[in-house]
């Protein structure tokens, strides 16, 4: 069976590999993530996938039987990627122009292996209800927004602006589930392999 390396430091991507039984070993990976002039959200979500997988296979030391997932989200407003923040006047901006409207997630996801490269790209729309100027200034004081692409995690305390989603609650969170374990399947690698056996 291959050996799966996550090239991702996010412990929330972590956590939903986890969620479907797949071991891995992680290795985070150092790229560049500037986005290039007129490049897509789409385009730019898959080429960061991508790099990050092939930066963490190119690296090992016994690459034969290894799988490695390499994934980026974006959230985009009007076209527009919306990183994470620099500080508190720009987070709080940001989750200005998001309240009372609708927004796209992208995550992208990307397996290497020695014989074999494929990547795929799930958007999710969110509509987030209106959100009050003291309400975002306590959401930026909980710490939660600071290392968020769009200032908000969707699976902590931001879940209360979110009154609308149409596609996958996970890639929204940092990896498509469903997706994710098609593409798995694949490279040979199985879901479910830690779950306990009952008779």
């Amino acid at each position: 069976m291959a050996t799966l390396y996550l090239a991702s430091g996010s412990s929330r991507r972590r956590e939903l590999l986890t969620q479907i039984g797949v071991p891995f070993i992680t290795q985070v990976s150092s790229i560049d993530e500037a986005v290039l002039p007129d490049e897509q959200p789409g385009t730019y979500v898959e080429r960061l996938a991508r790099a990050k997988a092939q930066a963490v296979f190119e690296s090992l030391d016994s690459p034969a039987d290894a799988v490695v997932l390499g994934s980026d989200t974006a959230v985009v407003l009007d076209g527009k990627i919306l990183g994470k923040p620099a500080d508190r006047s720009e987070a709080l901006a940001t989750l200005q122009a998001l309240s009372g409207r609708e927004h796209q997630v992208l995550t992208a996801v990307a397996l290497v292996a020695r014989d074999k490269t494929k990547a795929l790209v799930v958007t999710s729309q969110v509509t987030f209800r209106c959100i009050s100027e003291a309400e975002a200034q306590a959401y930026w004081a909980s710490g939660e927004p600071q290392d968020k692409a769009g200032s908000y995690g969707i699976q902590g305390l931001a879940a209360v602006f979110v009154s609308q989603l149409q596609g996958s609650y996970s890639a929204v969170v940092g990896l498509p589930l469903c997706e994710t374990a098609e593409l798995l399947a694949e490279f040979a690698v199985p879901c479910w392999q830690t779950l306990p056996v009952h008779t």
